[in-house]
């Protein structure tokens, strides 16, 4: 789908990086097809001798060199990044924008182009296991749909959503997602630690622990909550255990903070 495609990236922090290893891994484009644009010289350089790319400190000049534009900014340096980019797209090009909380109609207004993909990955798309949530501007036409698909394939798995208010869900449940894992997986070492294991032997139980359960969920085809009943024998261990969890409104927690999120990241695009 990309084949003779000009792919830029703006913003090689750690996502744009994980669009290029995902693009380069599994063979989509060449490197000759890339270009990266960062303003630190050592991180153009590192770049370069890495992937083999072409690199740039001018924003500008990797827009007008893309057909796809990938947006990797940090959302806070919008107001100084895209009204730079007005006038360089040409009205064939595409750009992706992996901004949180900046919308469509915002990103249309500050660089005056109208072939949008706007898109939601989590950090696991920084070994390709990431989840992508995205949507399109009105009208766009097939072709460019799939090129946005097949760059978000490169980091994972995607989902296509109709609605743009689906964003601001996935940045709240998948976007957000990996960090309240880790919370929970580090509350699980430490209790492993705090009953007498050393830390490495309780970060392994707890690391396989959650791996092998996702990839049983999986497989499996059961809802999850059947999957619970299944290793919930009456008066064992793990009903004493979910007692106590249920005791302490684990799941109401788990939605609030996800409502949290939900809730900022409307602000955000308000604002």
């Amino acid at each position: 789908m990309l084949n003779e495609r000009n792919i830029a990236i703006i913003g090689a922090g750690t996502m744009g990086e994980a669009a290029i290893a995902g693009l380069l891994r599994a063979e989509l484009v060449e490197a000759a097809q890339l270009v990266a644009a960062t303003p630190r010289a050592e991180r153009r350089r590192e770049l370069s001798q890495r992937w083999g790319i072409k690199t740039t400190g001018d924003n500008r000049e990797a827009a007008t060199w893309g057909d796809v534009v990938v947006l990797a900014i940090k959302p806070q340096m919008v107001d100084h990044v895209l009204p730079n980019l007005q006038g360089v797209f040409q009205p064939s090009d595409l750009m992706i924008s992996i901004l949180a909380g900046v919308t469509i109609g915002k990103l249309k207004e500050m660089t005056g182009h109208a072939a949008i993909a706007r898109a939601m990955p989590n950090t696991p798309a920084q070994i390709a296991e990431g989840i992508t949530v995205w949507t399109t501007s009105q009208g766009l036409d097939a072709e460019r749909r799939s090129w946005a698909k097949t760059v978000l394939s490169a980091i994972g798995q995607q989902v296509e959503v109709e609605d743009e208010k689906f964003m601001d869900m996935a940045t709240a449940l998948s976007g957000t997602g990996p960090a309240y894992v880790f919370m929970v997986m580090e509350a699980l070492i430490d209790a492993g630690v705090h009953m007498g294991f050393p830390r490495r032997i309780a970060a392994q139980l707890v690391e396989q622990t959650v791996i092998g359960a996702v990839r049983y969920a999986i497989q499996s085809g059961h809802h999850v909550a059947e999957l619970r009943n299944m290793v919930t024998s009456p008066g064992g261990t793990t009903a004493a255990a979910l007692y106590e969890l249920e005791r302490g409104r684990l799941r109401t927690v788990l939605a609030d903070g996800v409502w949290a999120a939900y809730r900022r990241a409307r602000e955000l695009g308000e604002s």
